[in-house]
C-alpha cells in the first residue's frame, strides 16, 4: 500500500467481502467516506459527486462501486491535483466499464487483497521464505507441529479475519451465511437479477469441482437434481457474477515453449477465494475431511494456492498452472518475468506422494524448452505435513506451515 500511494494518485483495493479492505484502507487514510452508510447518497451524488472527494488525503472511498459518478469525479480530481496518494478506493466488486467510464490508466494502482494466508494468521512460522526459495536460498527449518487434522481445521476455518478466532464449526456456520448472502444479494446495491436458489446450487457444484476447468455443460449436469441453472448463458452469467465479487478466482494457464509437440491446456481453473468457502458449500467438517483424504487433498490444494498467491504478490510475481495434452501437470507456476519461473506441486504428504511429486516436477522441467523459457529458478513440493528438506538436485520440499513471503 505504501509503495502504491507513493507512486500513484489513487489506489483501488479489491477483494472479497470481509477480507479486510476497509480496515486496511483506514490504516492508511486520513479521512473516510462510506457509500454504504450515507443517507440520501444517491441524490447528493447526482447533484455533486466531487463533494465526496473533499477531505484530508489519502481519502478512503469505501464501497465506492455503489456511488454512481464518483469514479469519473475522482479521475478528474487526480488530474487537477497532480499529486500522488490522494485516494484509496475499497470495493467488493470488480469495476466494469459501465461503472468506470474511463479506465483510470496512469491514475489508479490496483492492489488485490485476499483472505489471510497461514503466515498472516499466525498458523505458519514463515521460517522458509518463498522469495528466498525463488532466489535460490536454502530449504531448512525446524519441523512444524502439524498434522492432517490440524490442516483440516485450517481449511474449514479459512483466512477471513472476522472468523479467524472462531472454532471451525462456528466459522463454517458463518461462512455458510456468507455464501447465502452472496447468492441472495446484489452486491452492486441494485435489484437482484439472478435466482438465489440456482446460484446456491451452482456454488455447491463449484465446490465439488474445486480446482478444475469444469465446463458449463458439466456444471449444468451436476446441478440438474438440485435446481441449478439449466442453460449455458445462465451459468456463464452467474460465474461472471461470482468472479466480479471475488468469490471465485480463476487460475490462468501458463503459456510457454515446449521441447516436444505436446500442447498446453489454456482454460483457466477455478478456485474459491478461500478454501473455507468450498468447505462451507460442501458442509465439510475437519473430522470428515480427515476421514476423506481425497476431499482433503483438493481443499488443501486450494489453501496452498491461496497462500502462494499472497506470497507471490509480495514478490511481484504471478501464479499460473501447467497442464499439457498428456496430462503432465504442475499445480502452480510462479513467474516473475520472462525467463524467471518456478514450478510447484501440492501434496498432503507421505513419502510416496512426495516422491511422485518430485518426479513429476522433473518431467515438467524436461518438457519445457529452457532455451526459450529459461531454467526454472526452483522446483518445490508444498506439503500439508512432514519435514522440510531438499533433494540432491535442489528440489525443495516445504510444509505449508513453514512457508512465508
Amino acid at each position: 500500500m505504501v509503495d502504491a500511494l507513493r507512486s500513484s494518485p489513487a489506489v483501488a483495493v479489491e477483494g472479497p467481502r470481509a477480507c479486510g479492505k476497509t480496515w486496511t484502507g483506514r490504516r492508511f487514510a486520513n479521512s473516510v467516506v462510506r457509500f454504504d452508510a450515507l443517507p440520501l447518497t444517491s441524490i447528493r451524488l447526482e447533484a455533486d459527486p466531487a463533494a465526496f472527494l473533499v477531505g484530508d488525503t489519502p481519502r478512503l472511498l469505501d464501497e465506492w462501486h455503489l456511488a454512481d459518478g464518483v469514479w469519473n469525479a475522482m479521475r478528474h480530481a487526480c488530474d487537477d491535483r497532480a499529486a500522488c496518494g490522494q485516494f484509496i478506493l475499497a470495493g467488493s466488486i470488480r469495476p466494469t466499464y459501465t461503472i468506470t467510464d474511463h479506465s483510470g490508466a496512469g491514475r489508479v494502482a490496483r492492489l488485490r487483497m485476499r483472505p489471510m494466508s497461514l503466515y498472516e494468521s499466525g498458523d505458519s512460522t514463515g521460517r522458509i521464505s518463498l522469495s528466498g526459495l525463488l532466489d535460490g536460498g536454502p530449504c531448512r527449518a525446524d519441523p512444524p507441529e502439524s498434522d492432517l487434522l490440524r490442516v483440516s481445521e485450517l481449511v474449514c476455518r479459512g483466512g477471513f479475519p472476522r472468523f479467524a478466532a472462531l472454532d471451525p464449526a462456528d466459522a463454517g456456520a458463518r461462512l455458510g451465511d456468507y455464501l447465502r448472502d452472496v447468492a441472495m444479494v446484489d452486491l452492486r446495491g441494485g435489484e437482484v437479477t439472478h435466482d438465489p436458489l440456482k446460484m446456491l446450487a451452482l456454488i455447491t457444484s463449484l465446490a465439488r469441482n474445486e480446482g478444475t476447468s469444469a465446463s458449463a455443460r458439466t456444471l449444468i449436469a451436476d446441478t440438474a437434481n438440485t435446481g441449478g441453472p439449466s442453460d449455458r448463458d445462465t451459468v456463464r452469467r452467474y460465474l461472471d457474477r461470482l468472479e466480479e465479487a471475488f468469490v471465485v478466482e480463476p487460475l490462468p494457464a501458463w503459456a510457454t515453449h515446449l521441447r516436444s509437440s505436446t500442447t498446453l491446456r489454456s482454460t483457466p481453473k477455478r478456485y474459491f477465494a478461500d478454501p473455507s468457502l468450498a468447505a462451507a458449500a460442501l458442509r465439510a467438517s475437519p473430522a470428515g475431511l480427515r476421514a476423506d483424504l481425497a476431499a482433503l487433498g483438493l481443499l488443501f490444494e486450494s489453501l496452498a494456492l491461496r497462500d502462494l498467491r499472497v506470497y507471490a504478490q509480495a514478490a511481484r510475481a504471478e501464479v499460473r498452472y501447467y497442464l499439457d495434452s498428456k496430462n503432465l501437470e504442475a499445480d502452480a507456476i510462479i513467474t516473475r518475468g520472462a525467463g524467471d519461473w518456478a514450478a510447484v506441486e501440492i501434496k498432503l504428504g507421505g513419502a510416496d506422494a512426495v516422491a511422485s511429486a518430485v518426479e513429476s516436477l522433473r518431467r515438467v522441467r524436461s518438457k519445457v524448452d529452457t532455451q526459450q523459457a529459461g531454467e526454472p529458478t526452483r522446483l518445490i513440493v508444498l506439503t500439508a505435513a512432514g519435514r522440510a528438506f531438499e533433494t540432491v538436485d535442489d528440489i525443495a520440499v516445504v510444509p505449508v506451515t513453514l512457508l512465508g513471503p
